[in-house]
Parts: structure tokens; C-alpha cells; sequence
């Protein structure tokens, strides 16, 4: 499933435009992505959480050459799913 088809289920769902639909879905998603860049954890009850997580600077092989490089610190968006979310994949 991608964005057009998420959105496409809402209209559908809740008879609105797919227009209307694809703007909802998009401005999820980029307050997630807005709330995240601030550092703050993102809780949707009954569906999971977004964290941020850091990732610490570190050394690495070049797997071509086999030569050591530093890889920067970086972070990352990690989910956790809630339990009813668990539960629905495991059946």
C-alpha cells in the first residue's frame, strides 16, 4: 500500500474527494516528519510509536576495498507497534 491507495481507502471510507483524502495523508505524515525533526516521540494510541533514535559515530570496512572509514553519527526514526497492532500481525 502506498500513499494514493491510503488515500483512496479514506475516501472511500469516509465519502470524501480522493483530493481532500491525499491531503489528510500527506499532512500526517509530514506532522510526523515535522514532530520527529524537533526530537519529540510521536504516540498513536492503538497503532505505535515513532522515537527517534541516534545512531553514534563509528569506524566501517569499505566492502570493496576492505579499508577502514569513519561512519558519521546519524539518526534514525524507529517504530514500535502497540499491541493490538502485535496482535492483528500474529493473528
Amino acid at each position: 500500500m502506498n500513499n494514493s491507495d491510503l488515500a483512496d481507502t479514506l475516501a472511500s471510507a469516509h465519502n470524501i474527494t480522493k483530493a481532500d483524502a491525499r491531503k489528510l495523508v500527506d499532512g500526517v505524515f509530514a506532522a510526523i516528519a515535522d514532530a520527529a525533526a524537533k526530537g519529540e516521540e510521536i504516540s498513536l494510541n492503538g497503532f505505535g510509536k515513532f522515537k527517534v533514535k541516534e545512531s553514534a559515530a563509528r569506524e566501517g570496512r569499505n566492502p570493496s576495498t576492505g579499508a577502514t572509514i569513519q561512519i558519521a553519527a546519524s539518526k534514525k526514526l524507529g517504530f514500535t507497534p502497540a499491541k493490538a497492532v502485535k496482535d492483528k500481525l500474529n493473528g
